[in-house]
């Protein structure tokens, strides 16, 4: 039987304003999300019924049988391709869940590509029916490319390129709902940012500084529910090389981008030796965003 490998990546935020609130409130957001070579692996296999099996380090924190992101994501997918879900999944969950690094999303994302190409069909759900069903982080992951997103999630717009830069990923051992930081979030609305370069960025450095220029607006509330935040933070500003550090999305996830490949893995190094029960990678940013195998 036909199979598929599909990885899905790390989404950063690289910044995200919230400007405003819709009626039904959906809050509107302006972010510039980027990919990571860290993630989960999705293998999906054509079987005759449904399934699914969870392996990796986080496989403890989801149930295979309750309601899931890729579940979901086949369901909607058979739906548009008027298919049957009669697939296997095997997913490795490599990433923390409810962490601001779209480890759902980008695995719901994935599961609709691999869906696609398994079933050799050009249906996709709307991106209505995306947002609605799977969340708001969904379509940015099933673009899989930098990316600033507006609206809700639903507008997407290519950016310049974007440096290979060094990463390190660190989050506290705490889940974070997303909905529990936006009911926590009392600040005035931010504005969007101004026009990025169309040139993109020319190394690290040049990214940190245009960062440097913005802010993750989600970050105090975060911080409010889970204050091990702030001391991620500092712990990854005050690593060699280091020259930028934020948390990304709703978190609890943070990232630091570093100058080189030996400067992240120092970094990982001294941030495990002090904090053993953290979760925490060293990788890089992906300037084209992931392959789709």
């Amino acid at each position: 039987m036909a199979t598929i490998d599909i990885f899905a990546p790390a989404k950063i935020n690289l910044f995200l304003h919230v400007t405003g609130r819709q009626n039904d409130g959906y809050h509107l957001l302006d972010s510039l999300v980027v990919f990571a070579d860290i993630g989960d692996d999705i293998v999906i296999t054509e079987a005759t019924d449904y399934s699914l099996s969870i392996q990796g380090l986080f496989r403890k924190a989801l149930d295979p049988t309750y309601q899931n992101s890729i579940t979901d994501a086949v369901h909607l997918a058979a739906k548009a391709a008027h298919r049957e879900p009669h697939l296997h999944i095997k997913l490795t969950k490599n990433l923390p869940v409810a962490s601001g690094i779209g480890g759902g999303s980008s695995d719901a994302a994935a599961t609709l590509l691999a869906c696609q190409r398994l079933w050799k069909t050009s249906h996709l759900p709307t991106t209505a029916e995306i947002v609605s069903t799977l969340g708001a982080d969904v379509p940015v992951c099933l673009h899989r490319r930098p990316t600033r997103v507006g609206g809700i999630g639903d507008v997407l717009n290519d950016v310049g390129p974007i440096p290979a830069c060094d990463l390190v990923l660190v989050n506290p051992g705490f889940e974070l709902p997303t909905a529990a930081v936006f009911k926590s979030f009392n600040q005035p609305f931010s504005t969007p940012v101004r026009a990025m370069p169309k040139a993109g960025w020319r190394d690290v450095d040049d990214l940190a500084h245009f960062i440097d220029t913005t802010r993750n607006d989600l970050e105090q509330p975060a911080t409010t529910i889970v204050p091990a935040i702030g001391k991620v933070l500092r712990g990854l500003s005050s690593q060699a090389g280091c020259r930028a550090a934020r948390m990304s999305g709703s978190g609890a996830t943070c990232f630091g981008l570093f100058a080189t490949p030996a400067d992240a893995q120092l970094a990982t190094i001294n941030i495990l030796r002090l904090n053993a029960g953290w979760w925490v990678k060293a990788g890089r940013l992906l300037p084209s965003g992931p392959p789709l195998t």
